[in-house]
């Protein structure tokens, strides 16, 4: 096999956390100019949870420079990922190289043997990082051109900026894309603020450690979004901030006019709830429990009981939550109003006096694909109560 040189194209060892997608996407090659091929699978790597990246530069069919880029979890079973890039120096068929990985400093060597075989090509070898030796053995490797490799890479994390209106973001969903170096002063910084921040948005996934910037997911009250959005906006290391999709699906979303349902500048919460409850009561057949908004994300948790009909004579009781979420139709000022309701998360117990029964909840197929049995037209019902409209999915507009 040719010999091949050392060489990166677009990563230095100075820096080894550019990404891949940053890379400028050459003109179709003249015949002897470079060409740049992308594996994107080693078998074996970190007990195959390794997500690889194998870059060769080609001049013709001579490879002229490679960079191997390995993101893989920091410990088994661990969400928490590491990195490694490295530059690969190559002899004949042989592909070495040294480096060490982005978070934890560990050391990182790399023997590896390249071998065209027909339309594939086969890797092996053994890459070690720290103490833990892989051996490689990876064959029917399949190649891809620049683009195919970054047009795969292409993500939408949906932070919209300055959305129309919320029919395709939810007004309590904000997101904010920050640097990675910048993401712990961000998020320390919502400390002890009215905001929920989503768990699984804490992980550093492999596309986040290439791009060097992570995407945090927050569920805020409608009211304090926009101020929320701004103050994102203007701290370090912050690259974008916006609405996102959310909890709120336009099928249990319900448009009305918003006068009736103002005290002043401000929506009239109580209000709002009160008829909300008095609605569902009827068409949920049950008797109004509870009712309370959530400080952090605005949503209105409300909680209905009634006899239970699996078994009518031990008397026992169904309890029936729904959550609520009512906002602007849009970002700023606005004369209407959305709200929405969840489909009814329904669970039996026995509360009558002395010794009761325990019951265990078994999973069920009933609400997967359409609504509720239990539901009972409640949206369409509430749409008569705030004379409302709802959303027409064929036509993308209110009715």
């Amino acid at each position: 096999m040719r010999a091949l040189l050392l060489c990166l194209f677009g990563l230095v060892t100075a820096s080894p956390d550019l990404a891949f997608a940053q890379m400028k996407l050459p003109s179709k090659a003249a015949p002897g100019a470079n060409e740049v091929r992308y594996f994107t699978s080693i078998d074996g790597l970190m007990d195959g949870n390794a997500d690889v990246v194998l870059k060769e530069t080609r001049q013709g069919k001579n490879v002229t420079a490679a960079v191997l880029d390995v993101c893989y979890p920091a410990e088994k079973g661990s969400d928490r990922k590491d990195r490694f890039v490295a530059n690969l120096a190559v002899n004949g068929q042989n592909l070495t190289g040294a480096t060490q990985t982005v978070s934890d400093k560990l050391p990182v060597t790399i023997k590896l043997t390249r071998k065209p075989t027909g339309d594939s090509f086969e890797f092996r070898g053994q890459i070690t990082v720290g103490q833990t030796v892989t051996e490689v053995t990876s064959s029917d490797n399949s190649d891809l051109s620049e683009k195919e490799f970054l047009d795969n890479q292409t993500t939408d994390d949906g932070i919209t900026p300055a959305p129309k209106d919320f029919t395709e973001v939810s007004p309590e969903s904000v997101g904010v894309r920050v640097k990675l170096d910048a993401a712990l002063d961000y998020l320390k910084s919502l400390k002890g603020e009215a905001v929920e921040v989503g768990l699984g948005s804490l992980s550093v996934s492999c596309d986040a450690m290439r791009a060097g910037e992570q995407t945090i997911n927050l569920t805020v009250d409608p009211d304090h979004a926009a101020a929320l959005i701004a103050r994102a906006k203007s701290a370090p290391g912050v690259v974008a901030a916006g609405w996102t999709s959310g909890s709120m699906e336009m099928d249990r979303t319900i448009r009305f006019a918003s006068a009736e349902w103002r005290d002043g500048d401000k929506i009239n919460k109580d209000k709002i709830a009160s008829a909300v409850s008095s609605v569902l009561a009827r068409t949920l057949a049950a008797k109004a429990d509870a009712a309370a908004w959530n400080a952090n994300t605005g949503k209105l948790k409300l909680t209905f009981k009634r006899p239970s009909q699996v078994y009518p004579a031990l008397g026992l009781t169904e309890s029936v939550e729904i959550t609520a979420q009512v906002s602007p139709d849009k970002p700023g000022a606005s004369d209407r109003l959305i709200l929405w309701i969840s489909s009814p998360v329904i669970t039996t117990s026995d509360e009558s006096a002395g010794p009761r029964l325990n019951l265990s909840e078994e999973a069920s197929g009933d609400e997967e694909g359409g609504e509720p049995k239990n539901d009972n037209g409640s949206v369409d019902a509430l749409a008569r109560e705030f004379k409302g409209q709802r959303w027409d999915a064929d036509k993308s507009v209110w009715k």
